[in-house]
């Protein structure tokens, strides 16, 4: 379930404002997701690939934060597009930069916060920022894209016989039938 914050900023954020801005507790993530386990070694990078079609496909960006990496930091290799990917370095963890980042955040009702981990939930919800369970985010960005909306009408609308006869008087042209 997605909580939404109240306060200044708040009436913004509806379902279709784009972009949505995610920061993202990767490991929490990897878990709730079919395909990726976190006893791969490739979660990470496994993880990222899935969150570059997401959201390019959503016109979203992310920030996806993982513990232990060396080195700590930004991952350039990793990183393009809509999707920053962050390891944390000796002495912290996601959790910890996760919390760091919502706390100097300038816009926080511009933020949804992806996390299982109640510290970081707490903060974000003291911020009025949004927040999902990564359970629901994955289920939420791996449903199938709903179909693109038809329109039922004749793309070649055929006239009533009244209708035809109307224009015709209109445009002063005899019926040939």
């Amino acid at each position: 379930m997605i909580e939404r914050a109240r306060g200044p900023g708040a009436a913004r954020w509806f379902w279709g404002a784009r972009p949505v801005r995610y920061w993202i507790d990767g490991h929490n993530l990897i878990g709730q997701l079919p395909g990726i386990s976190l006893d791969d070694p490739d979660d990470e990078a496994k993880l990222v690939g899935w969150l570059k079609q997401v959201m390019a496909r959503q016109n979203d960006r992310c920030t996806v934060f993982f513990d232990a990496g060396l080195p700590g930091g930004p991952s350039h290799e990793l990183s393009s597009g809509g999707v920053r990917v962050v390891f944390a370095h000796g002495g912290t963890d996601a959790d910890r930069m996760i919390i760091a980042r919502i706390r100097k955040a300038p816009d926080p009702g511009a933020v949804t916060v992806v996390s299982d981990d109640w510290q970081v939930r707490d903060a974000a919800r003291q911020r009025r920022m949004h927040v999902i369970s990564a359970t629901d985010f994955a289920r939420l960005l791996s449903a199938p894209t709903p179909p693109a909306a038809t329109d039922d009408k004749d793309p070649n609308p055929r006239l009533s016989p009244q209708e035809k006869a109307y224009w015709m008087a209109e445009f002063g042209v005899e019926d040939d039938e």
